[in-house]
């Protein structure tokens, strides 16, 4: 692999457990709003988002709150919950957060690869499709905010991944070249994939236990990026002295 200057991370499930923040929060709603539903069934499909309507959002054609809300409908339609209009919606969103928060933590192996990382002398930075003032808080929470130089987020251009502009703003305000900047990110194609097309060195992160979406060899092995299973890995496919 091509030597590098800088890395920059995906936030959800890369850096922070979202996966385990997400079910906290779905068996919170659900409790209230449809006791009794499978929650593992529901953190799938709500993971999954069958009806793109994150990635959506992503690409600047629906509002945060659009996408939550038809989210949220859908996921009362598939487990049994009430229709939601605008005035209940805005409850059940606070009760979302306010559980989804209670949950964030860094995973385990996270702040160790960003020292080593910080040590050998290599620019470290975030790239999320999420809102920047929202991931800082979640970093903050899960004590990784300080490792950071640089976080670009969904609302930095108006957009985000797999956009091939904001790996390359994300760069130039690492102060890197994309060619020798890596990306590590928990989904395939819009984080490992949407990087080696931006120029960037791709790293998909395949955390053990379901993915989000299917995945099969054949995706793997047209993607052309490297495989980690764990961030313990990243040093060293990274070469790092």
């Amino acid at each position: 692999m091509t030597a590098v200057d800088g890395v920059l991370f995906d936030i959800d499930d890369t850096l922070v457990e979202t996966r385990a923040a997400f079910r906290v929060a779905l068996a919170g709603v659900l409790e209230r709003y449809a006791p009794g539903a499978d929650v593992d069934a529901a953190l799938a499909l709500w993971r999954a988002d069958p009806g793109g309507h994150y990635r959506a959002y992503t690409r600047g054609e629906r509002t945060f709150r659009e996408q939550r809300m038809t989210r949220a409908n859908e996921l009362h339609a598939a487990f049994g919950g009430p229709v939601l209009d605008d005035d209940a919606y805005d409850e059940w969103d606070a009760l979302f957060d306010d559980v989804f928060a209670s949950g964030w933590a860094a995973h385990d192996d996270a702040d160790a690869v960003l020292v080593r990382l910080l040590d050998a002398g290599v620019r470290v930075g975030a790239l999320t499709n999420a809102r920047s003032a929202y991931q800082t808080t979640k970093l903050a929470r899960a004590g990784l905010g300080e490792r950071l130089e640089v976080l670009v987020g969904v609302d930095t251009l108006g957009y985000g991944k797999p956009d091939p502009r904001v790996f390359l703003e994300a760069c130039r305000r690492l102060g890197t070249a994309p060619g020798r900047t890596a990306y590590v990110g928990d989904e395939l194609d819009v984080d490992a994939v949407a990087a080696r097309e931006a120029g960037l060195i791709g790293v998909w992160l395949d955390r053990p236990g379901p993915r989000r979406v299917v995945v099969t060899d054949a995706d793997v092995a047209a993607a052309d990026v490297t495989v980690i299973h764990s961030l313990d890995e990243l040093p060293g496919v990274l070469d790092l002295p």
